[in-house]
């Protein structure tokens, strides 16, 4: 039986494994053969979308890794929009409104409210915590 499951990761992209693990744990969802729709990062986990993360040359690209994630299999990536402004992960929109010149949200990743967790909890059969 094929289940939809959303992903919450609240590890930011170095530092912990949290994340590392949640990217793992999506594709072995997704070899399996069960839906992934989303992956709502919150708290420190805002980390993971900011796109002037620069990890050396002998290290794991997480953001990368999380973008192929979502091009190969429309995996929407959303972050908490109020816990990426408290951490300076700000998208365009979020620049202007704020005044800051300079946005560094990444491709891939739109910011939302926990409006978008909510629904998540609500609709999918299986939400999974990092």
């Amino acid at each position: 039986m094929s289940l939809t499951y959303a992903l919450v990761v609240n590890g930011p992209a170095y530092g912990t494994q949290a994340a590392r693990t949640a990217l793992c744990f999506a594709h072995q969802l997704l070899s399996q053969g069960h839906s992934l729709k989303r992956v709502f990062f919150y708290q420190d986990g805002v980390h993971n979308a900011n796109r002037l993360v620069a990890p050396a040359n002998d290290e794991f690209d997480l953001l990368a890794a999380w973008q192929q994630l979502s091009d190969a299999h429309g995996v929407e990536l959303h972050t908490c929009v109020a816990a990426a402004l408290r951490r300076g992960v700000l998208s365009a929109v979020e620049a202007a409104q704020e005044g800051i010149d300079g946005e560094n949200l990444a491709a891939s990743f739109e910011q939302t409210g926990l409006g978008g967790l909510s629904e998540a909890l609500l609709t999918f059969d299986c939400v999974v915590q990092f």
